[in-house]
């Protein structure tokens, strides 16, 4: 049971001018003393930047010089390869280069390699009268006999395209007939010769290549003779100087290899071959000038030989580790790193134009041993935040006190008011009433025995009110300023119940007033100040009556716990939310403004009833919830002189 809230309106007033204080006070200057040091720290750092950016830019210039003419020489050499503008030359000029992959041209301009698949050229068997009967009795669907007139035929063939397609039809006719174990061995006897692997289809596609993929196809995977055709055939693919072959063909029987073999399937030029296909499918070639040009293919630049037989593809990762490599070869400052960043990149730190062969990119420069700069800028920094540490130190500790002496004034003065205003309120009323009282009477002529003894009842209830109320007043006031003269002697917790229920005999109003006692017998002795404790049990009994406000039922029970003596008083008023349970012990405290309006009290009870068992070395405890009753527990200790606890 609560005595309830006072003054919030003004506490938080309060709160906020202290916040208001701190942070004009306190707050405002710290953080410009930081932005002053923050300023000075950033202007320092930009001062030595531009001291170094001014000592490395002579250098700078230099080094765009010697990457233009790495590009230039390494467009030289290009061209200058035995050979270049063949197709056998392609990985070596893809060594040599360093790219990512490369273009062969012819003197026209026209692409050598990656090579297309040739126009179809007149079939030179459609003359041969066997050959048209074997190709007859194919599509009539007499596989055995066809594929014995295609042996016959390529056993005659005089070249080796010849011999390779009436071999490849050969094997088909096995294969729709259902003979694939010999379709399988005539690939091996037929396609393992060299002869076989210089004949091509119509569009210069390589025979032997397509067969040895269908014998991978054809076979199982325990097959003995797999891994040899897949060898076979991975040779065959990386073979440029002796097969001529369609990019497209090489390209896709290396994504099948890649399938069937993995294991085997090791192409060092296969993501060379991809990335020409990407970039001949974008646009056609065209060396342009001696300068690193952008493609059609996103990150993709294109470099020409100085004879425009040989375009460098790079991709910009590749390119930009290249010329970095180069940088970092001809620096000779071991604490700077220099790099290059193509368009539409943000430089790394200090940046100029790469030059000529290198148009919209830019060569940069950031230090990698900042040691002796980042010593002197902390140095600098230091001192700084010395000061700016002392400085704070100093307004934090004046406005702490400032701000503890404001508060206390304002506390001080807060107490002040609400003490004047709570006792005036307390004594105007039962004064109020016993003016109206006494009035009453004296203008009777005749007084009234019935009339004049209940008002004298008022009267003396009104009277009775001013000496709680004065006398909670004299008894916090003491306990305040540690003059409560509590007299410690072995007391009977019995005596202590019947005389707080004779003080509240007098309050108990008694139609529909339910008041249940239950002291334990044996109680054992403790020892205390029985006045005090009377005291406080008359507030939590007062309280009880008080904060009930229909049909009340109140229960007073005295026990034993362990090594404690138990007070505990119980009702069945209007409760406590959890929220409020942690201050109602706090001196002038109330909870429910409305509440405090119907009912007399200035906030001590709890405060006094605290304060008091606190000096026994006990403690007091409440369990409540909003409109279920409320249970008060006074816990005093059996084998202890309560004596020696002190406030």
């Amino acid at each position: 049971m609560p005595e309830t809230s006072w003054g919030g309106a003004r506490h938080y007033q309060g709160a906020w001018l202290l916040l208001l204080f701190f942070v004009l006070g306190v707050l405002a200057p710290t953080g410009a003393i930081f932005w002053f040091m923050h300023e000075a720290a950033r202007n320092q750092a930009e001062a030595a930047r531009q001291s170094v950016a001014e000592a490395y830019a002579g250098q700078l210039r230099l080094l765009r010089q010697r990457v233009d003419d790495w590009l230039r020489t390494r467009a030289i050499a290009i061209g200058d390869q035995p050979g270049a503008g063949t197709t056998a030359e392609f990985p070596s000029i893809l060594h040599v280069s360093g790219a990512d992959s490369v273009i062969l041209l012819d003197a026209h301009g026209g692409v050598i390699y990656p090579s297309l698949l040739a126009a179809p050229t007149p079939d030179p068997f459609m003359g041969n009268s066997a050959w048209l009967i074997a190709a007859a009795l194919e599509h009539q669907g007499a596989w055995d006999a066809a594929a014995a007139d295609f042996s016959r035929l390529a056993d005659s063939a005089p070249n080796p395209s010849l011999y390779a397609r009436a071999a490849q039809s050969q094997v088909r006719c096995l294969v729709r007939g259902g003979h694939k174990a010999e379709a399988v061995e005539t690939i091996l006897r037929r396609f393992s010769i060299q002869r076989a692997a210089q004949g091509t289809d119509l569009q210069g596609r390589v025979i032997a290549a397509d067969e040895q993929l269908l014998a991978l196809q054809l076979m199982k995977r325990g097959d003995r003779r797999y891994p040899p055709v897949a060898d076979g055939l991975a040779r065959l693919l990386n073979d440029y100087d002796s097969v001529t072959m369609p990019s497209s063909q090489r390209l896709f029987l290396m994504g099948e290899l890649a399938t069937l073999a993995p294991d085997r399937a090791v192409f060092p030029s296969q993501t060379a071959e991809r990335l020409a296909a990407q970039y001949l499918e974008g646009e056609n070639p065209n060396p342009g000038g001696a300068t690193v040009e952008a493609t059609g293919v996103r990150d993709l630049w294109k470099i020409a030989s100085s004879n425009g037989r040989v375009l460098a593809l790079y991709r910009t990762g590749s390119l930009v580790a290249a010329i970095n490599r180069l940088l970092e070869e001809q620096s000779s400052s071991p604490g700077v790193r220099f790099s290059v960043t193509p368009p539409g990149v943000p430089p790394s730190g200090e940046a100029i134009a790469a030059g000529p062969a290198l148009p919209g990119w830019l060569i940069a420069f950031s230090l990698v041993d900042t040691k002796a700069m980042e010593s002197a800028a902390g140095s600098r920094l230091a001192a700084y935040l010395w000061v700016g540490y002392l400085v704070i130190a100093a307004l934090t500790f004046i406005g702490i006190l400032l701000g503890h002496s404001f508060r206390r004034q304002f506390r001080l003065a807060q107490l002040k008011n609400d003490l004047v205003a709570t006792v005036s309120h307390e004594l105007r009323t039962p004064l109020a009433s016993m003016r109206l009282l006494v009035e009453s009477l004296q203008d009777d002529k005749d007084l009234d025995p019935i009339k004049t003894r209940e008002y004298l009842d008022l009267i003396a209830g009104g009277n009775r009110r001013l000496s709680r109320l004065v006398e909670n007043f004299l008894t916090f006031s003491r306990i305040e300023h540690n003059r409560e003269p509590f007299v410690f002697s072995p007391t009977s917790p019995r005596n202590v119940v019947e005389s707080a229920l004779l003080a509240m005999r007098e309050r108990l109003p008694s139609p529909g007033c339910c008041l249940e006692v239950d002291v334990r017998p044996d109680l054992p002795l403790i020892y205390a100040d029985g006045d005090a404790l009377v005291t406080a049990l008359l507030n939590l009994l007062d309280n009880a009556f008080k904060y009930t406000p229909a049909d009340p039922r109140i229960s007073l029970r005295v026990y034993a716990e362990e090594s404690w003596v138990v007070f505990c008083v119980e009702d069945n008023g209007i409760g406590i939310t959890a929220r409020e349970q942690k201050r109602i012990f706090r001196r002038f405290y109330r909870v429910d403004r409305r509440l405090a309006q119907e009912t007399s009290g200035c906030g001590l009870g709890l405060s006094i009833v605290d304060s008091i068992v606190r000096a026994h070395g006990g403690s007091v405890s409440i369990s409540s919830q909003r409109d279920s009753g409320s249970i008060f527990r006074i816990l005093l200790p059996l084998h202890r002189k309560a004596g020696e606890a002190r406030l």
